[in-house]
């Protein structure tokens, strides 16, 4: 599932269902969503359309009266109610920061002034959030990513959602950035934003903000309880009670079909996506945006790519190659060479990594070749172990590998005997 709904005007609409808990459960799709400004919706559009087929009864605008007065606020509709609730006390500009600005101590700073200035407004919004029974909420600021991101964090927190998820909730805005920037040249005559950290969202961000939350007041429920005079534990019941449900315990058959190079920005997407999931948890061995379109395309001519669905669901993707000069060197044409193997975070099936794994390999013995193989960063002995888990074995390592876009870098070279 693609997190970000699609819509013409909006570019960080998403949905916060599918997230675990720390106890086995999960946030219900399709109750609460968060947003970028909502006044870019125009009614009898399909825009229009489609946010009022989600069921949203009500709708929490966290920007400064000015704001919504300035760029527009959401059309009146019956179908739900509006609130206004400015939790950030302090302006600012980010697209005037120089670039030496560090955007993850500078952005968590300033979510802290907003944990400090909007106590009523965050207060009224986190209630809000437990009470609406009949349908779903959706809270939203300019961009969707720091006032947004900030209540997304406190909600998924009460929920008992791990911080590595927060962090990687607050970071998929990167994936509207280009988007984002966009629009904001579109309003300044063309010219872009000063700071190169406008409209980003990396994960040191999050990071820092939940470590200063905890630092000056305990915990999230600490500060909810005695900063915000609610009672964190019966909020956080309510919000559990309407949001929560079991996970899922049985799931749609994965099936398989080779990728065309219509599916390219599809393959973009998974990939970056599992990009950020990666770096939510310090995880070093993939960066957002560094494979394009292009490579995608590239490795279908020259290779095989494929994906997996449940239903009509993207689950995952991987790339199958019959040589890999860069990590093993010339090799005769006994092996297929399984690359970034991805899933889709929370909402693909349990196993299903292990599963394409599987299928890749099934595909490699159809051609006749006994083995396969692969590589994983060598400083990162987690996936290392899961390969291992999956019947590969280390048979070197290395220490020069380069696909052309940056410094030389080691992997551990893994193979498998098929059979």
């Amino acid at each position: 599932m693609d997190r970000h709904l699609r819509f013409d005007a909006l570019h960080n609409f998403r949905d916060l269902g599918g997230y675990p808990t720390h106890d086995g459960l999960r946030v219900r799709p399709g109750l609460l969503y968060r947003a970028d400004s909502l006044g870019k919706l125009t009614p009898g559009t399909t825009d229009w359309d489609r946010f009022r087929a989600l069921g949203i009864r009500t709708v929490i605008d966290l920007r400064h009266p000015w704001e919504a007065e300035r760029r527009g606020r959401i059309p009146h509709d019956a179908s739900f109610t509006y609130h206004n609730l400015s939790i950030e006390h302090r302006p600012y500009d980010q697209a005037a920061q120089t670039a030496d600005v560090e955007p993850g101590p500078y952005l968590s700073e300033r979510f802290m002034e907003v944990a400090q200035d909007g106590t009523k407004e965050i207060a009224a919004a986190l209630t809000l959030i437990a009470e609406e029974h009949d349908g779903g909420l959706v809270f939203h600021c300019a961009s969707g990513k720091d006032r947004t991101g900030q209540l997304a964090a406190l909600v998924l927190a009460l929920l008992g959602v791990p911080d590595e998820v927060i962090i990687e909730d607050f970071s998929l805005t990167e994936l509207a950035t280009g988007a984002l920037v966009a629009d904001w040249r579109a309003r300044n005559g063309g010219r872009s934003p000063g700071w190169p950290s406008f409209a980003r969202a990396p994960e040191s961000v999050m990071r820092l903000f939940l470590a200063a939350m905890r630092a000056r007041y305990g915990s999230i429920e600490s500060y909810v309880t005695h900063t915000l005079g609610l009672d964190a534990a019966a909020l956080a019941t309510s919000l559990r009670a309407r949001l929560l449900e079991p996970a899922p315990t049985t799931w749609p058959d994965l099936t398989y079909r080779r990728a065309t190079p219509e599916d390219a920005p599809l393959l973009v997407r998974l990939r970056d996506t599992a990009a950020l999931w990666q770096l939510a948890r310090g995880i070093r061995q993939w960066q957002p945006g560094e494979k394009d379109e292009t490579h995608f395309r590239t490795r279908m001519r020259d290779g095989e790519v494929w994906l997996a669905h449940t239903g009509d669901t993207p689950a995952g993707a991987w790339e199958l190659w019959w040589d890999d000069p860069a990590a093993w060197g010339p090799r005769p044409p006994e092996a297929g060479y399984i690359h970034r193997l991805m899933t889709t975070p929370h909402t693909a099936p349990p196993g299903t990594g292990r599963r394409m794994l599987a299928e890749a390999e099934s595909r490699i013995t159809a051609t006749g070749r006994p083995y396969a193989r692969l590589d994983c960063l060598t400083s990162n002995p987690r996936l290392r172990a899961y390969y291992e888990s999956a019947g590969y074995t280390a048979v070197g390592e290395q220490r020069q590998k380069t696909d052309g876009t940056g410094s030389p870098y080691a992997v551990t070279l893994l193979e498998k005997r098929l059979s």
